[in-house]
This record gives C-alpha cells, structure tokens and sequence, in this order.
C-alpha cells in the first residue's frame, strides 16, 4: 500500500506541476527538449514531433522540464550556449523576463490550483462544515480531567472572546489558535458575569497518536464547548472556490508556523518527514478510502507549492528570486554569482533530503522511539 499510494500520489502532481511548465513555456514558444517524471536513468520514453523526449526515470522523488538553452534540469544556463538576444530562438534563456518568471512560477501555480480544486469540490459536494446553534460555542461546558485552563482559573460557563488580544468567532477558531502551540504563554479574555476576565495559562503539550500509530504534537488547554453543533451548509460552486482558497490559505499558515517553530526549538527536527513518511501516509490514506486519499493528495499538492516557491535556488522559488534581482539591477546576475547560489542551493537541499530521510527511517524502525 506504501508504494502503490506513494506512485498513486506523487506520479499525478509532479506531472501536471510539470505540465504546468511545460504548456507555458510552449505556449511562449520556448522549446522543450526533456519532459521526465522522475531521476535519474530513463526506464522507457519516446520523442514527439517538436523534438522533446518524453520519459519516465528510475527515482520517483520529482521531476523535471529541460528547456532549450539549460545545462541541467534546474534550469541552470548552459554557457556553451550562445546567447544572441533573440527572444524568438525557442531557448529559455534568451525567452523576456516576464516569460521566463511566468514559466517557472506555473509548476507550482499548477499544484495550488489543484489544491483549491480538490478543497472547492469538497465544498460543493459535502458543504461547508459550520458551527451553528443558539448556545455560543466559545463558552466552556466542560473540562477535561487534565485542564491547564481549569487549574488557571478558568470556569464553567466563562465565554472566551480574545485570546493574547485577539478575537475569536467560535470554538473552531479557539482550538486553531491553540493546537499549533504546545507549551506556549497566552491570555484568555474571557466574559464572566458581565465582566471581562484576563486568564494567563501556558497550553499543555499532548502527544496525539493516530489508529496508524503516528505521533503528533499538539497544544492543549483542556475545555470544550458548552453548545453549538456543525452542520454542512451547502455551497454553490462559485461561492466554493473562495472558501477552498481560504483554506488553502489557513493551511499554509500553519505551515509557516511550524517551520518557524522548528528554527526557533519549539518543536523537534524529526517532525519532519520526507519521501518514505510520504509513502507511509500515502498508503494510510488510501487504506481509508477514496475521500481520505484525495484530501490527502490535496495537502501534499499544497506542500509541493509552498516548497517551490521558497526562495531557494534550484528550486522554482530561487528562479524567481533571480529574475526579481535581474529586473530591478536591470541585468542578469552574475555568472560565478549565479553559480555558487546554485551551488549553495543544491548542497541544502541535498542535506534536507538527507535529513527528512533519516528522520523517516529512524521514526519508522523500532529502533527510531
């Protein structure tokens, strides 16, 4: 099942990443002389008529689209390659440099549009899931038998409207503004008897273990809501593609969040994972059913945006940042400039790989707890 949901996952969103790419790049004459899905050495593969080799190689772990003019599959100029000035030769480098932004920017462009795809058809055909009932779902019913808000000085029948000064709308928003934040300082405002109350707690750190036997970290205060119920309201589809967007948006947020928490020692480097944790969820996912896989397959076509668009060179984001640093100086980057970011950017995200990859091997052996 690992395998079969790692190929069933990754295979579809490196291509149409890929694709998204490539179609903009012929759509703005650049020519392609490679289209792989994965690395490495090609397994089986044929040429079209435009001259561009369709393939699939041995490691699975991406892809890539080599356009006239590149060195290597990073889009690395080739300085055997002559540059002439014309816009119209097909190569990607002598391409504007509005096009060539656009061209990288579409491989991850692609993956968040099918991420807000998948969200927007949840939406449309489920609806969207919302708190509704006349009892306020931010006023605590119940704690649980530990509570770091009960030892605080929280109490039933508080309604917590701020937390560290911010409003909160409803029980959802409390629990978001917390589970992200194990052992962390806030305040709760909260109304009691007409009055408002500050509740300064630390959040408890909780150790979730999923039916698979994945351990998560989560921050946790102890309460829950003394009424509210969800119900799925119906969305139509226009009014679904902004919810999806918003969610795509709330998602990477938590993201942000997490990576900061890393460098800042909050939480642990091992709760990173790589292409075997991948493939473990990946199988997991599809034990639980089409449904779980494809939401599945949303959150990591999500990730596969968000990676690229990181401002790291190699990656489609440190593209991105060179053509910003070409149009304001007006002129490339240098060569040995170019060269040793490259350098530098491969060498980092070779070492992450290492990284997330022992992390996935140690977590996944007993030897790993």
């Amino acid at each position: 099942m690992y395998f079969i949901g790692f190929l069933a996952l990754l295979g579809p969103l490196v291509t149409v990443h890929e694709l998204g790419h490539y179609l903009v790049g012929r759509w703005f004459g650049v020519k392609a002389e490679a289209f792989s899905i994965g690395f490495g050495s090609e397994i089986a593969g044929w040429t079209d008529k435009q001259g561009t080799r369709w393939k699939l190689s041995w490691l699975p772990l991406g892809g890539y689209v080599q356009f006239k003019g590149d060195m290597n599959p990073a889009s690395i100029p080739n300085a055997d390659a002559p540059v002439n000035g014309h816009a119209n030769d097909g190569s990607f480098q002598n391409a504007p440099l509005w096009k060539r932004a656009l061209i990288v920017a579409a491989g991850p462009v692609t993956n968040l549009v099918v991420a807000i795809a998948i969200f927007a058809a949840f939406f449309t055909i489920y609806g969207n899931p919302t708190i509704v009932g006349v009892e306020d779902s931010r006023t605590v019913g119940e704690f649980g038998e530990e509570s770091v808000a009960r030892d605080a000085g929280m109490q039933i029948g508080d309604t917590i409207v701020e937390i560290d000064g911010e409003a909160v709308g409803d029980f959802e928003e409390i629990r978001n503004n917390i589970v992200l934040y194990p052992d962390k300082d806030m305040v709760f405002t909260v109304v009691r008897d007409g009055n408002e109350v500050d509740i300064p707690l630390t959040t408890a750190r909780i150790e979730n273990t999923d039916t698979f036997g994945n351990v998560s970290v989560l921050g946790q205060i102890g309460v829950g809501p003394a009424g509210g119920r969800y119900e799925f309201e119906e969305v139509g589809l226009l009014s679904a593609v902004p919810l999806a967007a918003q969610r795509c948006w709330e998602i990477t947020g938590m993201m942000v969040t997490g990576i900061k928490q890393i460098f800042t020692g909050e939480r642990s480097i091992k709760e990173l994972g790589g292409p075997l944790k991948i493939a473990k969820y990946s199988g997991e996912q599809m034990s639980l059913g089409f449904l779980a896989f494809v939401n599945f397959a949303a959150l990591i076509s999500l990730n596969l945006a968000f990676i690229n668009f990181l401002p790291i060179p190699a990656l489609d984001g440190g593209h991105l940042a060179f053509y910003a640093a070409e149009a304001i100086r007006r002129k490339p980057v240098g060569p040995q400039a170019t060269e040793w970011a490259y350098r530098g950017g491969i060498a980092f995200v070779l070492l992450f790989m290492v990284v997330v990859t022992w992390n996935d091997i140690t977590g996944m052996l007993p030897f790993g707890s």
